[in-house]
């Protein structure tokens, strides 16, 4: 059977391994990428707590020795379903069954300026491009003259009061309270402020109340602005607008306000739902077709009965779906019963800061705060790190940064404008 994947996510690698060795199995994994990379952790390469190389390994060193997959650098164009091919930027590939598991990007609302002018937190490359902005904004404020423009310089907003947001807020704050005043003391005073900004009434809405409290706490304590119930309406002329016509000098948007799905030509318009995420059955089939699926964020599934309205947009739903639709897989060539995806909920958790974190564990239902939070979420997510590589240069970074309280890490790398353009994938 051959299967091609589409994305290189949680989702797509865990179907992709979980089918590794299986002689019934010719499995092509499609990226635009030739690396994994681990989403969660993408703020902390912004912020320089940690390298590119810590949360991201090549597909093509993942897959080696694993005869049956096979990883092809290239960005789908559309899929032509009658032929069972999917045409690529770079060739075609034929498929028996198809598999998206693109995930989801960034959602501006309409608003153009934001979608220019703001940083996003989807991917590594915006975690690079953040950090060297980041670095030479406070560059640029060491020999500014003008303090109206140094604290449009050292000045942060924030859009989106879920776990990204509340993660990088709190990790800004806690730079900006220690390695700033330590590297640029001549920037002291100068009117550095953090904005977190969010339409609903709390942050990390689907978390317990408690939660929301706690991290509502902690973020004030170190220091971040937060703003409910306000909704950014533009960004243009270094000025953050909201709703009601207030605005922010700053020359630093940062959007994690919202994501989704991406809409390929050849899958009919009757298979998107809600956020333009593929509508699928019990077994990840997208309606209205036959042999092509989608796993993680990229789907709306509505008949999981704890989960009517469709599963939240985590790594471990991606994770379950891929592992999922790879037994079924294996069930097929069998000719034996399918099994039904039902999510099983791990809880939640988010990092505030140093030793702060809070975590709600659905059965029984449980809320920690501080330091046990704190640990739970390390060490969560250095075992969902894809290889033992990437958790002990994670792991050593995070020491690095706790003993110490800095990290060495804050290089401006970036390409040189006299770089030739190398072709396009």
């Amino acid at each position: 059977m051959r299967i091609v994947i589409i994305g290189g996510g949680f989702a797509g690698v865990n179907l992709a391994l979980d089918l590794a060795k299986d002689r019934n199995f010719d499995v092509t994994l499609v990226d635009k990428n030739n690396y994994n990379f681990f989403p969660p952790l993408i703020y902390q390469v912004a912020t320089a707590f940690l390298e590119p190389s810590s949360i991201s390994y090549p597909f093509r060193k993942l897959f080696s020795g694993k005869n049956n997959l096979h990883f092809r650098l290239g960005e789908l164009l559309k899929v032509v379903p009658e032929a069972n091919k999917v045409v690529l930027s770079n060739g075609e590939l034929e498929y028996d069954q198809l598999v998206f598991a693109t995930g989801a990007e960034s959602n501006f609302f309409g608003m153009e300026n934001v979608k220019r002018n703001s940083t996003p937190m989807k991917t590594l490359e915006d975690a690079i491009g953040m950090r060297n902005k980041m670095l030479l904004q406070m560059e640029k404020a060491t020999i500014c003259e003008d303090p109206a423009e140094v604290k449009k310089l050292l000045t942060v907003v924030i859009a989106g009061g879920g776990p990204t947001g509340v993660e990088i807020s709190g990790m800004f704050a806690e730079m900006r309270n220690g390695i700033l005043r330590k590297e640029y003391p001549q920037l002291a005073g100068k009117g550095s402020e953090i904005y977190l900004v969010d339409g609903g009434d709390s942050l990390l809405s689907p978390m317990s109340v408690a939660s929301q409290k706690d991290t509502y706490e902690a973020l004030t304590k170190l220091g971040v602005k937060i703003m409910l119930n306000t909704h950014v309406v533009d960004f243009t002329d270094d000025k953050v607008f909201f709703t009601e016509g207030d605005y922010i000098d700053t020359k630093t948007l940062i959007w994690a306000a919202g994501v989704t799905g991406i809409v390929f030509e050849g899958i009919p318009p009757e298979a998107y739902g809600r956020g333009r995420r593929m509508l699928v059955n019990a077994y990840n089939l997208v309606n209205s077709t036959h042999n092509i699926y989608a796993i993680g964020d990229a789907c709306l599934q509505l008949t999981d009965a704890n989960f009517p309205q469709g599963h939240p947009q985590v790594a471990q739903v991606a994770i379950q779906q891929g592992k999922t639709l790879a037994r079924n897989f294996k069930a097929q060539v069998k000719n034996e019963p399918l099994k039904a995806f039902a999510y099983h909920d791990k809880g939640s958790m988010a990092i505030i800061g140093r030793a702060k974190a809070v975590v709600d564990m659905p059965s029984p239902k449980l809320h920690f705060k501080g330091v046990i939070a704190w640990l739970a979420w390390l060490f969560i997510h250095l075992i969902s790190l894809i290889n033992h590589r990437n958790r002990m240069k994670t792991l050593y970074n995070w020491m690095v940064a706790y003993f110490t309280k800095d990290q060495s890490l804050r290089m401006i790398i970036k390409p040189s404008e006299k770089e030739e353009n190398v072709e396009s994938y």
